[in-house]
């Protein structure tokens, strides 16, 4: 399009100055006498020729005759040699043209003579006119013509009694291009818009309009106006109609020749712009019956089909002059008035029949089923071109994207407002909000998908990009969620923690704005009194609205809304008699009292609403003042750790209508044991006095639980006061509390600490006290909620700058030591890609051992979970730059054999510095060894020790401890300890960190040089063991985790490892741990209700770390420390093939590990990462560090992994099994109908059965539904009962002593067949297999339910061995539904699993797909062999409503499934299933290759790289069955394929735009050279087709109006 404005500025400019050109005059007044208009006459023409066409041919003859046609070109070839310059020439004469054509348009004699001198003119190879200017610049100048036309007929009164240069029409200098109209006619070009149907008037002459008596605008009557104006409206449109008409016969004389592609491309546009506005006519026009009325006239008619005739020639595939697709991006077939006209109609069926075909393969096969789980972290982004790695961070995700009618992802607030309710859209959306209500994510996601509702919207705000829910989505979903629950509780089903989990996402929605309080409670009211009547039989709505009661919105809704009392009776209307079966239970007692704590409330907020109060319910409040008198009378304090049942319910309800002073005595409580004071240590003197709360016991999960929320706020902030900001030191009780209040309502109540008491107390982090206690909590209570609320990472980037603050100062090594282990605990707790600095850029800010951990967790992340992202891929080079460039450390082979290629390949070829260390230590040696024995022999001078540590230089410093391991030559009291251990609490804890990694590099250079003198490596390593517990454990002089990690890193040397086992075997050790047990209480610290023990600050972090400090630890140990280590030594020890230290370790450490925060993540990614490594006595180990009694295995699972016997693959019905435990605790349930049916009722018949015993199969799975819902404090790790599902049965496929290969081929064997299985077991169940269940939740078939179709006539075979009838009954769902849902299982399970598993599906895949019986049956027509695949790529969940399902419907159904969950990283395995599939040798195998890959093709817009190599293999495909050389058993045109060019061309042009296709996007020019190249290899008649997408501007429209490729044509 540029090139082509460009070509049209410079004619317009060159034209203007030809009009000065002596030929001009000339070749007019040539024209003028063929055209019957000689000056002379042309004055008397113009007054005395009627109007009526007829009547002119007759008064022609009486004029003088114009010369012959034939002549003309003689004439003209005689005036052209009397002009030297033909070029000049050639565009005054295109310049006469032009303006001719415009004024000649309406006389049909001058617009035919026309047309006969552009043939004459253009034949015999003339060159009089060059078509790729004239044809730009004729269409530029209708335009203008058009405009201006347009303005001359603008509906004012005053038009007729007006002269000519004040009828509203713009001077020729304000028309774009007029100089190609002759410049001395300033009015109109169009003559009939004045009323005349022939030439133009000179300027000096008044049109026939002004000779009419001039009339005020205020004598004209409305009417009058009206159809004046109506009249003048038809009088342009007749002359616009004429101009069209005539322009499109002159463009198709100029198709007849070989016109740039640029012009076809401007030619195209002006068309479609015609088409598109045809109607125009009707603007400015007040609509009357007439206008409505009206149907297209004769001439609109004939200019319309000219119009199309255009069109087809430039689609014509014979010459491709334009290709088809740029019709079906136009948007022409979204005209809203389509005239009633039979062509046009024909071609916008057309572009809708091959628009329809395109976007199929745009979209995977059952999309709408496709939809977030919440079974895994990772959420797919969509693609964002040129986005950086900064703003990746700050990304909105979408969780779902809405397709458009191109097959695009869509997504966006203006696209959710726009979702039609009760669409399928909308209903995927409800899907999608119900499922996150029932499996809470985290607040995070709520936040990225959620839009504001309008009620509460600042008008400023700019639209949300990543948003996709409305609020009125969240509205509906919420109150189906209530209906859900409440079925669920009228079933007498104990459902209370249900209540809870979800009341702390409504407080969280209602707070954040995301519902529309007062609309809420109008459908709510409705919902329960019209749709849902008697389901309302408890109080529980009431007590959800009261949680929300004291939320800002909702008070302001009924305090100062105008609709403040109708809202206030309807919350009231919800109020029940609770008719409990166990009046004492606290739950009945609450619900019991809420309405009148309700009612309380709303009393006093607003006093023209009392008089709807129930009065009954405000005297009952008197109830729950008295209950509060009694047990705070006088100094009693309430014993929180005795109360029974009715106590705890009645301070629940206190909770409601008293929190202020119910939040008084919790705080009261935690604080009664009073204070003591903290005596200084023994090697220290202190002034000043610390004052410490004595321990009491917390308050257990139980009594907070059931406090409202706003109770949970006030105290969280006031516990916040006494922990941070009080004068005494808090105790563990107090802290305890205070994490479990946040771990009770992970929505409402998470606060990101660093910025959340920056904010509070702006000067209190720079007291060390607290930062310390602000590092414990986060470190060994809040590091799994982190995770969950996605703020790991920023809680990284914070702690981070503090350890580059600490790591360079003197002595800070307490604080110092935490922050890294904190630091190293949330790295190594990441599961997907991260970038190591907040800003993307320079060096980390990581300590040495911080960017070693880096390394490691990268390679567990890309190897169990790859790299979701292909931003991410492009920043992990930068990343690995930014690491290294500050870290020394070279991996062993033996680890970089572990290593994903991605990362092997960027470290393998690092210089290892190790030899450079000894040569150093070498050179330095002699003058350490000086300073050390002046420093540390026991004869040496007190003082030299503050001259070491303040004129000691740097690089000497490393080497102290080095020094001190040779001075000691295995007797540690060779050295002075305490000068040792001084001179290290004076180092920076850098120092420390390098003299602990420069020591282990020495002495395991020492241990290789005595072995060479003939010593006992036995002796050497009890020796190396005896001086390393002397480092640590004798004078705990260095911390003890980052000796481990040093010498773990060195596994290159034989001998690091053993030294790692001595020192884990070590008694010293081993103690220490048992006590950490003893003291710590149960890992589930939330369970523990007795009181905690504080150890003394210098048993709990010992001499090195404690030192001067004297701030008490609340849960740091040094023990504790280790947590994040052992995990990683196991690793190295596999690493290494010591399969039996690492089994021992596991033995010997398993209770220890209990305590690991992360442990059951830590189990599935060692599975993961050493997959087909590990042997079975092994993997058992791992697995018993979990707690499997908490673990929902299957039940059968633990025979199949420890059998004895010869190993067997498990049974079908184990593998069935698993799918169905994650279609029922993973996949979002498909409701019926979202108004009136819901898979609650399912899920309460399911209840109810499993209540009554039914008899399970022996190998039934676990379902959610009998364990009731967990709290996020139940699960921490991985976070949501989905995610723990999902990953057990990840855990369990890794864990089976089995194959990948056998693993697949029996999921897959499942899948393929499950229609057929499911439906032949269940006709006794669900009645005739084709009955669909009302309300599905599927589409409706296009087939309209048809069984003749190819499959049906050979019978499918069903999968043996699965007890089928009590699957399905299992489900709760049609058979039609589950097998579909069984499909999306199994492919969300497959990606989750490491790629040794993708390989084998794809090559499986592959196999099914070619044995399928339709394609190598060879007596099958091609007509026949099409029609199959067609059928066999429809939706599976067409499929299964009609029991017209295919092996191969299914497998690529499940490839897409799969797809869809898949990394991108991970998508560059995906080309192997073609790989296998080739060579292609029919288009029905090539249809099946396109739908596979096809649908990822959108998904790599952002992976330039991987797009390209994806499109390439496409293309050779296609070169299998259209290639130049191949010879196909039966010829197939080229037509047969136009829905896949069209397709090529679409996600090309997706590609070049990163996003749905604009009318401007353009290919990148790599990608049209690429398929430039492709298509050598094709046939000429498919080249033919793909001609645009190349480079070569002669031939490709795209490259000729491509911006770059215009710029530099080389």
């Amino acid at each position: 399009m540029d090139q082509s404005q460009r070509s049209i500025a410079a004619t317009a400019s060159a034209s203007r100055g030809y009009q000065f050109h002596p030929a001009r005059a000339a070749i007019i007044d040539l024209f003028n006498v063929y055209l019957g208009r000689s000056s002379r006459q042309k004055a008397d023409d113009s007054t005395r020729e009627p109007p009526n066409k007829a009547q002119k041919r007759v008064l022609a003859l009486n004029r003088e005759l114009p010369p012959r046609n034939e002549q003309f070109l003689l004439d003209f070839e005689q005036l052209q040699s009397q002009f030297p310059d033909q070029d000049q020439l050639r565009s005054v004469t295109e310049s006469v043209l032009i303006s001719l054509v415009v004024q000649c348009c309406s006389h049909a004699p001058r617009a035919e003579f026309l047309l006969f001198a552009l043939r004459s003119l253009c034949s015999n190879n003339m060159g009089y006119i060059n078509w790729d200017t004239f044809l730009p610049s004729l269409l530029s100048s209708v335009s203008s013509a058009e405009m201006s036309a347009g303005q001359a007929v603008q509906p004012m009164p005053v038009i007729l009694s007006m002269n000519l240069s004040q009828n509203g029409i713009p001077p020729s200098s304000a028309i774009p291009n007029s100089s190609n109209f002759q410049s001395s006619n300033p009015t109109s070009p169009l003559p009939s818009v004045h009323g005349i149907g022939s030439p133009a008037q000179s300027a000096v002459e008044p049109s026939s309009g002004a000779t009419m008596s001039p009339v005020k605008s205020s004598d004209i009557p409305g009417n009058g106006q009206q159809s004046t104006t109506r009249v003048n409206l038809s009088i342009r449109d007749n002359a616009i109609s004429s101009l069209r008409q005539l322009c499109c016969k002159i463009i198709l004389i100029g198709l007849e020749f070989n016109l740039k592609p640029v012009t076809h491309y401007e030619i195209f546009h002006h068309m479609l712009n015609w088409l598109v506005n045809w109607d125009q006519r009707q603007h400015g026009v007040e609509e009357s019956d007439g206008v409505k009325s009206w149907r297209p006239d004769k001439a609109l008619t004939e200019w319309l089909h000219s119009c199309l005739d255009v069109i087809w020639l430039l689609v014509d595939e014979n010459k491709c002059r334009v290709p088809f697709y740029e019709l079906l991006r136009s948007g022409l077939q979204f005209i809203e008035n389509i005239p009633d006209d039979e062509a046009l109609f024909t071609l916008i069926l057309e572009i809708h029949r091959r628009r329809d075909m395109m976007a199929m393969h745009m979209q995977m096969l059952d999309q709408h089923l496709h939809c977030p789980t919440f079974g895994t972290h990772r959420i797919l982004s969509q693609t964002t071109p040129n986005i950086s790695v900064e703003a990746v961070a700050n990304l909105r995700y979408s969780p779902i994207t809405y397709p458009s009618v191109l097959g695009e992802p869509l997504h966006g607030e203006d696209l959710a407002n726009s979702i039609q309710r009760g669409s399928l859209d909308w209903e995927r959306a409800l899907r999608c909000i119900r499922h996150a209500l029932r499996s809470t994510p985290s607040p995070d996601w709520w936040k990225r998908v959620l839009l504001v509702a309008p009620c509460y919207r600042n008008p400023s705000h700019a639209p949300t990009p990543g948003a996709v829910f409305t609020s009125s989505m969240i509205c509906e979903a919420t109150i189906d969620r209530i209906v859900e629950l409440l079925k669920l509780t009228n079933s007498e089903v104990n459902c209370w923690q249900e209540w809870l989990v979800f009341s702390d996402i409504f407080f969280f929605l209602m707070k954040s704005g995301c519902i529309d309080f007062v609309d809420f409670v109008d459908k709510l009211v409705s919902r329960l009194t019209e749709g849902d009547q008697h389901i309302l039989r408890t109080n529980h709505v009431t007590w959800l609205l009261a949680q929300i009661i004291r939320v800002e919105l909702v008070m302001n809704a009924l305090t100062s809304d105008a609709r403040k009392v109708e809202t206030t009776r309807k919350i009231i209307s919800f109020h029940r008699e609770d008719r409990s079966s166990d009046p004492n239970n606290p739950q009945s007692i609450l619900l019991d009292f809420i309405s009148s704590c309700q009612n309380l409330r709303i009393w006093s907020l607003n006093t023209s609403t009392r008089e709807y109060l129930n009065n009954e319910q405000l005297q009952k409040g008197k109830q729950i003042d008295e209950w509060w008198r009694t047990v705070t009378k006088g100094d009693r304090m309430i014993d929180y750790m005795n109360m029974d049942d009715r106590s705890i319910g009645m301070f629940w309800v206190v909770s409601y209508t008293m929190a202020q002073p119910a939040c008084e005595t919790v705080v009261n409580w935690l604080s009664s044991g009073g204070v003591s004071e903290l005596l200084p240590g023994a090697n220290m003197q202190s002034n000043e006095r610390l004052m410490v709360m004595r321990e009491v016991s917390p308050l257990p999960m139980s009594l907070l639980s059931g406090l409202s929320l706003n109770l949970c706020l006030k105290l969280v902030f006031q516990l916040e006061d006494s922990l941070f900001a009080g004068q005494v030191i808090p105790s563990i009780a107090m802290v305890e509390t205070y994490c479990r209040l946040l771990l009770i309502a992970p929505h409402s109540l998470f606060r990101s600490h660093f910025s959340h008491l920056a904010q509070r107390y702006p000067s209190l982090l720079s007291k060390p006290g607290v930062t310390l206690l602000v590092f414990e909590i986060v470190n060994y209570r809040l590091l799994p909620l982190y995770r969950y609320q996605g703020k790991s990472k920023s809680l990284m980037y914070d702690v981070t700058k503090i350890v580059s603050t600490l790591k360079g100062k003197r002595g800070d090594h307490r604080i110092f030591r935490l922050a890294e282990n904190l630091c190293m605990n949330l790295i190594l707790s990441l599961r997907d890609f991260f970038s190591v600095k907040r800003e993307g850029k320079g060096p980390t800010e990581f300590t040495e051992t911080l960017n070693r951990v880096t390394i490691i967790t990268l390679a567990i992340i890309i190897k169990t979970r790859g790299i979701a992202d292909a931003d991410h891929l492009l920043y992990l080079q930068t990343m690995l730059e930014q690491i290294m460039a500050t870290s020394q450390h070279t991996w062993s082979e033996k680890t970089l054999r572990y290593f994903p290629h991605l990362l092997r390949d960027a470290l393998i070829g690092r210089i290892d510095k190790r030899g450079l260390a000894i040569q150093a230590w070498q050179q330095a040696e002699t003058t350490v060894i000086h300073q050390c024995t002046q420093l540390l022999s026991p004869s040496a001078d007190p003082s030299y020790v503050t001259t070491y540590i303040n004129h000691s230089f740097p690089q000497h410093r490393q080497y102290l401890c080095a020094g001190a391991w040779i001075l000691m030559q295995g007797h540690p009291e060779n050295i002075n300890s305490e000068k040792l251990a001084r001179v290290l609490r004076e180092f920076s804890p850098e120092e420390v960190t390098a003299n602990i990694y420069t020591m282990v590099d020495v002495l395991l250079h020492h241990i290789q040089m005595e072995l060479q003198h003939g010593h006992s490596l036995q002796d050497l390593l009890l020796k190396t063991c005896a001086n390393l517990a002397f480092f640590v454990w004798t004078h705990e002089l260095l911390p003890l985790d980052i000796l481990l990690l040093a010498l773990t890193d060195r596994d290159d040397d034989p001998h690091a490892l053993h030294i790692v086992i001595s020192l884990l075997d070590r008694q010293e050790l081993q103690q220490r741990l048992k006590l950490f047990c003893m003291n710590r209480g149960p890992p589930e610290h939330w369970l523990f209700s007795g009181i905690f023990k504080r150890l003394e600050l210098q048993k709990a972090l010992g001499n090195h770390l404690s030192w001067k400090d004297r701030y008490p630890t609340f849960f740091d140990d040094i023990a504790a420390r280790l947590l994040p280590v052992i995990p990683l030594i196991v690793y190295r020890l596999i690493e290494n093939d010591a399969i039996d230290p690492a089994d021992r370790v596991l033995a010997m450490y398993s209770p220890f590990l209990a305590y690991h925060p992360l442990r059951f993540t830590f189990v599935r990614d060692i599975l993961a990462y050493f997959y087909g490594h590990l042997p079975g006595k092994l993997i058992v180990r791992i697995l018993n560090v979990l707690d499997l009694s908490k673990i929902p295995f299957s039940e059968s699972f633990p025979q199949h992994i420890s059998s004895s016997n010869p190993v067997m693959c498990p049974p079908p019905e184990y593998f069935a099994t698993l799918l169905l435990g994650l279609v029922n605790n993973v996949l979002p349930p498909l409701n019926t109908n979202s108004k009136y049916g819901s898979v609650a009722d399912g899920l309460c018949n399911s209840m109810r059965n499993l209540n009554s015993k039914t008899p399970a199969t022996s190998q039934s799975g676990p379902t959610n539904t009998s364990e009731g819902q967990k709290a996020f404090y139940q699960i921490q790790d991985p976070g949501t009962y989905t995610q723990l599902v999902l990953e057990t049965a990840v855990i369990e496929l890794l864990s089976l002593p089995v194959t990948a290969s056998q693993i697949v081929s029996s999921l897959v064997q499942i899948v393929v067949n499950i229609q057929p299985t499911l439906i032949q077991s269940s006709n006794g169940l669900h009645g005739a297999p084709n009955g669909v269940a009302q309300g599905s939740g599927l589409p409706t078939s296009p087939s309209g339910g048809s069984t003749d179709s190819l499959g049906a006539s050979r019978s499918t075979p069903s999968v043996s061995g699965i007890n089928t009838a009590n699957f399905v009954s299992r489900s709760g769902y049609t058979c039609q539904q589950l097998s579909c849902l069984l499909i999306q299982a199994c492919g969300l399970l497959l990606a989750q699993l490491p790629p040794d598993f993708h390989l084998q599906l794809y090559m499986e895949a592959s196999r099914i797909i070619k044995e399928s019986w339709w394609l190598t049956d060879g007596k099958r027509s091609l007509g026949e062999l099409d029609s199959a695949v067609g059928y066999a790529l429809l939706d599976p969940t067409w499929a299964a409503q009609d029991n017209t399902s295919t092996a191969i419907g299914n497998i690529v159904a499940l490839l897409h499934a799969f797809f869809s969950n898949l990394p991108q990283e991970w998508l560059e395995q995906t080309h192997l299933i073609i790989k296998h599939l080739r060579p292609i040798t029919s288009v029905a195998m090539l249809r099946i290759a396109f739908r596979i890959m096809g649908p990822l093709l959108p998904r790599l817009a952002n992976a330039h790289a991987l797009f390209n190599k994806t499109l390439l293999l496409l293309l050779n495909t296609m070169a299998d069955v259209f290639g130049r050389n191949s010879q196909p058993s039966t010829p197939v045109e080229a037509s047969e394929i136009a829905d896949l060019i069209d397709f090529l061309h679409h996600v090309v042009h997706y590609e070049g735009q990163g996003g749905p296709v604009q009318a401007n996007s353009k290919p990148r020019p790599e990608v049209l050279a690429q398929c430039g190249r492709a298509a050598e290899s094709l046939r000429p008649d498919i080249q033919h087709l793909l001609s645009h997408l190349k480079p070569d501007m002669t031939s490709s429209i795209y490259a000729a109006t491509h911006p770059k490729l215009v710029q530099n044509p080389s």
